[in-house]
C-alpha cells in the first residue's frame, strides 16, 4: 500500500525478495533523479540475506560459503531477515554533496525512535549506525548504508526489531571486528512486533527527511 504525506510517498510491502527490492529502488531512483515522481520511502523485510558493501573484504563474509549479494552501497557486510525493518529513503538530497549529514539525519530519527521504547540509543564517533551503550558494552541496533546517485539517495536503514540474531555471528558485522548485535525485543526482553514500530518510524523519520530534501 502507499500512503502520500508532504513531499514522500511512503510504500510498505511486507516481506520481499532484497534483489527485487533492489530492482525496485533502481527504477524508483532514476523516476526521482529524473523529477517524474515525489521523493519515496520503501519499508519493508528480507528473506535471509547477506549483503556487501563496497568496502567488504573477504575476511569479513562468510566462512561457511553462504552466498552474499554484493551491492553498490557504502559500508560493509550485514544480514538482513525477518523481523528487521529494512527502510529505503529515495529522496534528492538539498545538499546534494552532504552524504554525512544526511546519514546523521538517519540516525538521529531512529535513535527517538528507540527512545519511544524507553531505549537511550546513541551516535558513536566514526562507527555508522545506532548503538546502545551502558555498563553490558556497545551493542549495534541499527545499520545504515547508502549510495547517492545525481543528488538522490538509494539503500538506506536496517533496525532490528525481534529478528534471530544468529547470522550475525557468521561474519564480522559493518567490518567491526568487535561488535555486538542487539534488537528492541532483546533489550526490552519481549516480543515486539514490526506494526508498533513502522508508525514511529513515519513519525521521526519523515519530518527528518523532509529537512534535508528538495
Amino acid at each position: 500500500m502507499s500512503l502520500s504525506t508532504i513531499g514522500t510517498v511512503v510504500t510498505q510491502t511486507g516481506l520481499c525478495e532484497y534483489e527485487s527490492a533492489w530492482r525496485q529502488q533502481r527504477t524508483l531512483h532514476q523516476q526521482v533523479a529524473e523529477g517524474l515522481i515525489p521523493n519515496q520511502l520503501l519499508l519493508m523485510e528480507h528473506p535471509s540475506v547477506y549483503t556487501a558493501g563496497r568496502r567488504t573484504t573477504l575476511d569479513e563474509r562468510p566462512t561457511d560459503g553462504t552466498p552474499v549479494v554484493d551491492v553498490d552501497r557504502g559500508g560493509k557486510i550485514t544480514w538482513h531477515g525477518p523481523g528487521q525493518l529494512v527502510g529505503y529513503p529515495i529522496i534528492r538530497l538539498a545538499k546534494r554533496n552532504d552524504v554525512v549529514g544526511y546519514v546523521r539525519t538517519i540516525e538521529a530519527a531512529l535513535m527517538k525512535v528507540c527512545e519511544e521504547f524507553g531505549l537511550a540509543a546513541e551516535q558513536y564517533c566514526d562507527r555508522t549506525g545506532v548503538w546502545i551503550r551502558d555498563n553490558n558494552g556497545d551493542r549495534k541496533i541499527a545499520a545504515i548504508g547508502i549510495r547517492v546517485a545525481k543528488g538522490v539517495t538509494m539503500h538506506g536503514f536496517a533496525l532490528n526489531v525481534n529478528p534471530d540474531l544468529t547470522p550475525f555471528t557468521r561474519i564480522i558485522a559493518c567490518g567491526i571486528p568487535d561488535v555486538e548485535v542487539t534488537s528492541l525485543a532483546k533489550e526490552l526482553g519481549r516480543d515486539v512486533q514490526l506494526s508498533e514500530v513502522i508508525p514511529l518510524i513515519e513519525k521521526h523519520l519523515l519530518p527528518a527527511l523532509e529537512s534535508v530534501s528538495l
